[in-house]
């Protein structure tokens, strides 16, 4: 059975997006059954240039990528999440929807590196894709197969920790 994960950010413009890609990505290169999804509290409906810039200079599929609204998760029909991760800290502070299946929760922080100058975003981004890459490469080596959610969210945090 396919893991999903749905990363949250605000806006669903940069840093849910980079994840969503890079999870892909890594899940794709290893035979990993598990998908990435993203979203955002109130979607910019765009996703940043920058973005798309980071990842296809890493060689990362950027096609089918959009900015979405989180609720669309939470309706009847969308695929049942078993873990839901917030990489903006606004996005962690909002409330979320009860998500069906009680899918576990964690945080990891990134600034928004659409912040930073215009001068320095291409490498804020480069960066950021990095830091994110890293992550969701622990993320699609876990076995999930054979991890219950008790001996999953400990592993989830400790990957936020890193």
């Amino acid at each position: 059975m396919t893991t999903n994960v749905l990363v949250l950010c605000t806006h669903n413009s940069a840093r849910s997006v980079l994840a969503e890609a890079m999870f892909n990505h890594w899940a794709g290169i290893m035979g990993v059954d598990a998908r990435a999804y993203s979203a955002g509290a109130s979607p910019s409906g765009r996703i940043h240039p920058q973005a798309i810039a980071a990842l296809s200079a890493a060689g990362v599929e950027v096609s089918g990528l959009c900015s979405k609204n989180m609720d669309r998760f939470a309706e009847a029909g969308a695929p049942p999440m078993r873990v839901v991760i917030t990489v903006c800290d606004s996005a962690a502070a909002q409330p979320c929807p009860l998500w069906p299946g009680a899918p576990l929760q964690a945080h990891w922080s990134y600034p928004d590196p659409s912040a930073a100058s215009e001068s320095e975003q291409r490498q804020r981004f480069e960066l950021t894709r990095q830091a994110i890459a890293y992550r969701m490469l622990q993320l699609a080596r876990l076995p999930f197969e054979t991890l219950d959610n008790a001996a999953l969210q400990p592993l989830l945090d400790d990957i936020g920790a890193s």
